[in-house]
């Protein structure tokens, strides 16, 4: 698991900003929060599959356990599932033509084709037949044609995001700033969350701190939840 290492010049930065407040958000509606579980897949998460995340494999309890207390607390689990399709080749030409050449395209629309075993859940996660699965065609779920994710959060009325998944630096923080400029309440789960090095994953962090959402450890977040739920 990475080493959580945000700069103390870049916490400092975001206190000054909040004029003090440690975090962002010291309460939220659980009713109206949603976790969004990102790209937890076969893809990435097997040794050896197309886009391994080693580091993935080791936040999977911390994602069930964000996932039990939300589903407790009334909220919602949303997956998350990257997907590569032959439209994609043309509503994202310039990623498919520069960032690869013609072997990985066909790697990743073999991958990560619906159904496919690549694009599946990894099997160790708690996903239950009340969650919600959502398919996505880009890094980032609320780009416009992306995903419905934006319509269905919307028809249940959320406006809380707990985000975890992988990876930080990719899918994880293209959601998170896009959520933001949505309106959206978000929240990083910076233990539950991964990447392919520890430098990667901070810099992400770091990034999401100072300007698009509050940051907590898993602990912190369920011992929220907790005391957010006694209350009522």
């Amino acid at each position: 698991m990475h080493k959580v290492a945000i700069s103390p010049e870049a916490l400092e930065f975001a206190v000054r900003q909040r004029a003090g407040a440690a975090h962002i958000f010291e309460t939220i509606d659980l009713a109206r929060t949603a976790h969004l579980v990102v790209d937890l897949q076969n893809g990435f998460m097997e040794p050896g599959a197309p886009v391994e995340v080693p580091c993935a494999r080791e936040i999977v309890d911390q994602v069930n356990a964000i996932s039990a207390a939300v589903r407790e607390a009334g909220g919602i689990n949303v997956f998350l599932r990257m997907t590569a399709t032959q439209e994609s080749l043309v509503s994202w030409s310039n990623w498919f033509r520069y960032f690869h050449n013609p072997a990985s395209t066909a790697g990743m629309l073999e991958a990560f084709a619906p159904g496919a075993h690549h694009w599946q859940l990894w099997p160790a996660l708690d996903v239950q037949d009340t969650d919600i699965k959502v398919e996505k065609t880009r890094f980032g779920a609320f780009v416009p044609g992306a995903s419905k994710l934006h319509e269905t959060l919307q028809a249940r009325g959320i406006d809380t995001l707990i985000i975890t998944g992988t990876l930080t630096n990719c899918c994880v923080e293209s959601t998170a700033r896009e959520a933001n400029m949505a309106g959206y309440k978000v929240i990083v789960a910076a233990d539950a969350t991964s990447a392919i090095t520890g430098a990667e994953h901070n810099a992400a962090l770091l990034n999401l701190r100072i300007s698009f959402a509050d940051v907590r450890r898993t602990a912190e977040l369920l011992q929220m939840i907790r005391t957010l739920n006694e209350s009522f």
